[in-house]
């Protein structure tokens, strides 16, 4: 076979995904519990959802799909993510009843950061954070929907995390370096994620999740992971490799486009349904105890 080059750093994190196959376990294995907690609050699954921004409504519907995934989210107690939009928009999530974390640009206007951060936590978030994977572009500092981005030093990150009582998630965290250096300023939750591939060669986050685990050891920092998960079988192997919960990304697009609430609901039901069954073919009969015991690299 002639050798071809790819950098496109989804289909390298594809390719590796693939490459992790799955033995069993079956004798004196039961049903499985999928359940979950995080920060004093119980979820029924460790799957989440994307922090999906700019999602209109689809097909002629009410609502945007931003609030249609919030509605399935609430409804199945999962925990809830959403991106790049302005306070009002976020009020609407908050008014689904979802629990939701919001995760805010480094905008270079440092007063909408903090007022966005502000807003959530006054108004009922369940967390903030923000994408630091959305600072740079391959001519400078990145623009977003015309805001500029602006480069975050340890001591502004810190700075946010000492002004909430929230919950911070840091979210683009794709190296052993990078998470002991949330741990240190404080972050409750790092999202390992290249970003839908923004990084060309950006290595797989799962294949860094174990030596991130083992860099946060006696920490209380969570891990979760996102980019290119779609299955339960995705989300199982995350959690075997050191992840705490994964969460799906565009896979949901579709089913939500077409079906919007009860599409969504289905399909984050499908992927917790495989996870329930092979964690019960697994031997594992709750999320915390998943290892890598059971996984081949192939």
């Amino acid at each position: 076979m002639a050798y071809s080059r790819i950098s496109d750093s989804n289909e390298i994190t594809a390719r590796y995904m693939d490459s992790i196959l799955i033995k069993e376990s079956l004798i004196d294995s039961v049903v499985a519990d999928t359940s979950i907690e995080l920060f004093g609050e119980k979820f029924a699954s460790p799957v989440m959802t994307p922090a999906f921004s700019h999602l209109k409504q689809f097909n002629g519907r009410e609502l945007t799909g931003l609030e249609e995934y919030s509605i399935a989210t609430k409804n199945l107690n999962i925990l809830n993510f959403v991106g790049m939009m302005e306070n009002d928009d976020f009020k609407k999530i908050i008014n689904t009843g979802a629990k939701t974390v919001r995760i805010v640009k480094p905008y270079a206007d440092n007063a909408k950061v903090r007022d966005q951060m502000r807003f959530a936590e006054d108004n009922g978030a369940f967390g903030i954070g923000m994408d630091i994977d959305h600072i740079f572009a391959q001519d400078g500092l990145d623009v977003v929907v015309g805001e500029l981005m602006a480069v975050q030093t340890s001591d502004r990150i810190r700075s946010y995390i000492e002004s909430t009582k929230l919950p911070f998630f840091v979210k683009g965290v794709l190296s052993e370096k990078e998470a002991k250096k949330c741990a240190e300023l404080g972050a409750k939750a790092i999202i390992v994620s290249h970003h839908h591939g923004r990084l060309p060669y950006a290595v797989p986050p799962m294949m860094v999740l174990p030596g991130i685990k083992k860099a946060l050891e006696g920490t209380d920092v969570k891990i979760i992971v996102d980019c290119g998960i779609s299955s339960g079988a995705d989300v199982y192997k995350c959690l075997a490799l050191g992840a705490d919960a994964a969460a799906v990304g565009r896979s949901m697009l579709p089913s939500l486009e077409e079906g919007g609430i009860d599409g969504a609901e289905k399909f984050l039901c499908s992927v917790n349904d495989e996870l329930r069954f092979i964690m019960s073919c697994t031997g594992f009969a709750t999320v915390a105890d998943i290892d890598d015991s059971m996984l081949v690299r192939t």
